[in-house]
C-alpha cells in the first residue's frame, strides 16, 4: 500500500489498459507507483502514489493523454522507468525510443521479432517449434480459421475469418486447432530464460468475437516431458531474439504435444498467480525478478524446477456485465472490503452489458474445486450487482 511506502522509495511508472496487478506488485517491491491506465480502479489507486487518466473512446488508450502524462512521470524524481502491460504492444517500440519519456524497462526493439507474425512464425518454422497453420492471405474457404492482429490484446484481436469482413494490414490468418488453451510466464535476460510456470487460460465468447480472456489457473503441473519441450521452445525463442524481462508465451496442449500461438513481451496477468502460490518465492513480487532482469541482466533464482509445489491452485476470473447498470456507492464499497473481489470501480461509472465489472479470485487444492470457487465468488458479485445496482 502507497502509505507503507518510504517517501524517498524509487518510482515505477506502470501504464496499460489496467495497471492494477503492475502497481500491486511493483507495491510489494517497495516502490512508489505511477499508474497509468484507463479505469483508475480504486484498488489501482490504493496501490499508487498518483494515476494518471489515459483513457479514450470505449476501452482504448489516447495517445496524447498518454504521451502526455509520460513526460509528468518522467520529471518525478527518483523516477527508475517505464513498464507496460496490456494495451500499448503497438507503442512499445515508439515508447522504448521517445524522447523526454522515462526510461523503458522491457522489451523495445527486441518485442518486433515475435509481434510480427512473418517473422515469428518463420523463427518457429526455422527451430522446428509446432504451432497451427498460419498463412497471410484470407484462405479460399475461411471456415475452420481465425484472422488475428498482430497488435491486439486479450483476445480482442481475434475474429472468425469467415465473418470478417475486412483484414487490417497486420492481419493473419490461423487455422483453428485442438487443445488446452495455456501460457508459461518466464523472465529473460542476457539470452536465457527462467520460467516461473504454467497456467491454463480461460476465455468466453462475446459476439463476434470467439475467445476473449476471462481469466486463468495455475500454477498447473504438467508432466516432465511436456514441460521439458516446452521450456526448450521457450530458451530457443528467446536465444534467438532477445527478448528481456517478464515475458509469457501462449500455446495448447493436447495430450503430450503442444503448439505454439503466440507470445505476448510484456508482463501478464498471470503474474498474479505465481506471487499468490508461492509468496515467500516472491517477496518483491515478479515486478522485482523484472526489473533485477531489465536492468541487471539478473535471472531469478527460483524456477519452475526448483520451486516447490503449491498447496493451493490460485484463479482469476473477469466478471463481465450481464446488464447496463450504473455503480452504486454500497456496490463498490461491498467489493473493495471483499479480499476476493479486484478491479473495483469507484462509484459513479455507467458499466455497459458485456463489459468487465470486477476480477474475482480464489484458492483450492484442485482444479475442479478451483473451478467451484471461481462460480461461487463470481455469482457473489452478479447477486451484488442486483441488490445494490438497481
Amino acid at each position: 500500500m502507497i502509505h507503507s511506502v518510504a517517501a524517498r522509495a524509487p518510482r515505477v511508472a506502470v501504464a496499460g489498459l489496467s495497471a492494477r496487478l503492475l502497481a500491486q506488485s511493483a507495491a510489494r517491491a517497495g516502490l512508489n507507483v505511477v499508474a497509468l491506465d484507463i479505469f483508475g480502479d480504486r484498488d489501482t489507486r490504493e496501490n499508487s502514489g498518483m494515476w494518471f487518466d489515459i483513457g479514450g473512446d470505449g476501452l482504448s488508450i489516447d495517445r496524447t493523454r498518454l504521451f502526455d502524462a509520460l513526460e509528468c512521470a518522467a520529471r518525478l524524481p527518483r523516477m527508475l522507468g517505464l513498464i507496460v502491460t496490456s494495451g500499448l504492444e503497438p507503442l512499445a517500440s515508439e515508447l522504448s525510443r521517445m524522447p523526454h519519456m522515462p526510461r523503458f524497462i522491457g522489451n523495445g526493439v527486441e518485442a518486433a521479432a515475435v509481434r510480427d507474425p512473418r517473422r515469428f512464425f518463420a523463427l518457429l518454422d526455422d527451430a522446428q517449434i509446432a504451432h497451427p497453420a498460419v498463412r497471410f492471405d484470407r484462405p479460399a474457404d475461411a471456415r475452420g480459421w481465425l484472422m488475428k492482429r498482430a497488435d491486439g490484446c486479450g483476445g480482442t484481436h481475434i475474429e472468425w475469418a469467415e465473418h470478417a469482413d475486412n483484414a487490417p494490414a497486420d492481419a493473419y490468418f490461423q487455422r483453428l486447432a485442438q487443445g488446452r488453451s495455456m501460457s508459461a510466464l518466464f523472465v529473460a535476460a542476457r539470452r536465457e530464460a527462467a520460467i516461473i510456470g504454467f497456467a491454463e487460460q480461460l476465455s468466453i465468447e462475446t459476439g463476434r468475437l470467439p475467445f476473449v480472456h476471462a481469466g486463468s489457473l495455475g500454477p498447473i503441473a504438467l508432466p516432465p516431458g511436456t514441460t521439458e519441450r516446452i521450456v526448450a521452445a521457450i530458451e530457443t525463442i528467446v536465444w534467438k531474439t532477445g527478448l528481456t524481462g517478464l515475458n509469457s508465451i501462449d500455446f495448447l496442449l493436447d495430450d503430450d504435444t503442444f503448439q505454439v500461438l503466440e507470445v505476448n513481451t510484456r508482463p501478464s496477468s498471470t503474474m498474479a498467480l505465481y506471487e499468490a502460490a508461492w509468496p515467500d518465492e516472491w517477496p518483491r513480487g515478479l515486478i522485482g525478478a523484472h526489473l533485477d532482469a531489465c536492468l541487471h541482466g539478473a535471472l531469478p533464482r527460483s524456477t519452475l524446477a526448483s520451486s516447490r509445489t503449491p498447496a493451493s491452485i490460485a484463479g482469476q476470473r473477469v466478471v463481465f456485465a450481464p446488464a447496463s447498470f450504473t455503480v452504486s456507492r454500497l456496490f463498490s464499497d461491498a467489493c473493495f472490503e471483499d479480499p476476493a473481489c479486484h478491479d473495483v470501480p469507484l462509484t459513479g461509472p455507467r458499466i455497459e452489458a458485456g463489459m468487465p465489472v470486477c476480477t474475482v479470485t480464489a484458492a483450492a487444492p484442485t482444479l475442479d474445486a478451483l473451478r467451484n470457487a471461481l462460480t461461487n465468488e463470481s455469482a457473489r458479485l452478479l447477486q451484488r450487482i442486483d441488490s445494490y445496482c438497481p
